[in-house]
């Protein structure tokens, strides 16, 4: 029997889908059944027409679908009735921010479906197709700069006129990752004078290549500013501290600002304090694309284009879905290069391995139980337990005053 695969429409004004006809030409041309909830995706500039000339059924009976479906795609999280809807033991692959949204983690593990977080997929060579992350935040750099160069006033390349010369403008990006190295590349190919800064040490090489110039404090010793999977880590509050002197000695000479800062799993670190702004020129733009995860800047309005002190700060929702037909291209794509790499093509049925490094990494829930390591409740050691007795006990409290104060002192200095 043919894996049977279900499409959803995107909710809460996400103009995204997870599949588009040229993935589905691919699904259905491995042997999969593939179902596609109407007008799923309308926003994208895929009509429904396209869905059917590429094999796959549209519908609007999604609940009905639902329950024999086999493996479901999404862009989002689905809604709680779809989740209940869904049959034991398929698998859902989408984009579901577990960490900020414990609760549809809960009720994936009480629909004992196999829930597939695609943002968590890890840094490694084979799994470079299928991460989500980097597709859409490559996007994301991209549009950070014509979204900046909206709202900035001035022109962006050096002009040489009869009239006089047209300075270059100055841009500065916060953040050397996919989305930063983007914004570099297309603010240089715009014409203005690029700077970028980074914790990461590995970060300069590829802001150089690229034209910009790399502005960075000296970091902890032996501290690459990395994290194993290669993302960005959180630093000392002494690096802190010194990166936020130069930064705002920098930024105050700067047209415009592109904060893409992110740790996967925590908020946005900080990166443009209230002073820090109001030291920037009138008319300078800052864009912050971490405004969903709490913002580079607390001043930023998520949703909004704000005014402060004469900079305009640049907040928009979800800004890959302001370009949803290559985003949607992209996504699909990297949901497909998933699902074919687990795909038994002798079998025809999707073999899931939980032994190997992808599914162990972005797998969220199995068999009606919380599977993902960095999910699961951490239960106390018997060592810990036995502290409390002992700290309620008052013949204890007197001995265990000394070595307290020491620590005091040591902390002092």
């Amino acid at each position: 029997m043919a894996v049977s695969l279900t499409v959803l429409k995107e909710a809460g004004g996400e103009p995204r889908v997870s599949a588009t006809p040229e993935t589905v030409k691919k699904m259905t041309g491995l042997g999969i059944k593939v179902t596609v909830e109407a007008g799923a995706g309308e926003a994208s500039g895929f009509a429904d027409a396209d869905y059917k000339q590429a094999g796959a059924t549209v519908t609007k009976a999604m609940a009905a679908v639902l329950k024999k479906s086999d493996v479901v795609f999404g862009v989002r999280a689905p809604s709680a009735a779809q989740v209940k809807a869904m049959k034991n033991g398929a698998v859902l692959v989408a984009s579901l921010n577990p960490y900020q949204n414990a609760a549809a983690v809960k009720s994936y593990e009480a629909a004992k479906i196999q829930a597939m977080a695609m943002e968590l997929m890890p840094r490694i060579t084979r799994a470079q197709s299928m991460d989500i992350l980097s597709s859409q935040s490559n996007l994301s750099g991209y549009k950070a700069v014509l979204d900046a160069t909206a709202e900035y006033g001035r022109a962006l390349p050096m002009m040489m006129t009869a009239a006089g010369t047209v300075p270059a403008a100055r841009v500065f990006v916060m953040g050397a990752g996919v989305a930063g190295l983007q914004a570099i590349a297309t603010a240089k190919r715009l014409g203005a004078i690029v700077s970028a800064t980074d914790v990461r040490r590995a970060a300069a090489e590829q802001v150089e290549s690229l034209g910009g110039t790399f502005v960075m404090v000296e970091a902890d010793d032996n501290d690459s500013g990395e994290t194993e999977g290669g993302y960005a880590k959180e630093m000392s509050a002494d690096y802190q501290k010194r990166q936020q002197a130069l930064v705002t000695e920098h930024i105050a000479k700067q047209d415009i600002v592109i904060c893409t800062a992110l740790i996967p799993g925590r908020p946005a670190p900080e990166l443009v304090t209230k002073k820090m702004l109001e030291g920037m020129k009138p008319g300078a733009v800052l864009v912050d694309l971490a405004v969903e995860q709490g913002g580079n800047c607390k001043l930023s309005k998520a949703g909004k284009v704000t005014t402060h002190k004469g900079v305009k700060l640049v907040a928009h929702h979800n800004v890959p879905g302001r370009l949803a037909g290559n985003a949607s291209e992209l996504f699909s794509r990297n949901l497909f290069n998933f699902l074919d790499a687990f795909f038994d093509k002798e079998t025809k049925e999707l073999a899931l391995d939980w032994e190997d490094e992808i599914i162990a990494g972005i797998g969220l829930t199995r068999d009606g139980s919380v599977v993902h390591p960095a999910l699961q409740k951490k239960k106390p050691t018997k060592r810990a337990a036995a502290k409390k007795p002992v700290m309620r006990n008052a013949a204890a409290k007197k001995p265990a005053k000394k070595p307290v104060k020491k620590a005091a002192k040591g902390a002092k200095k």
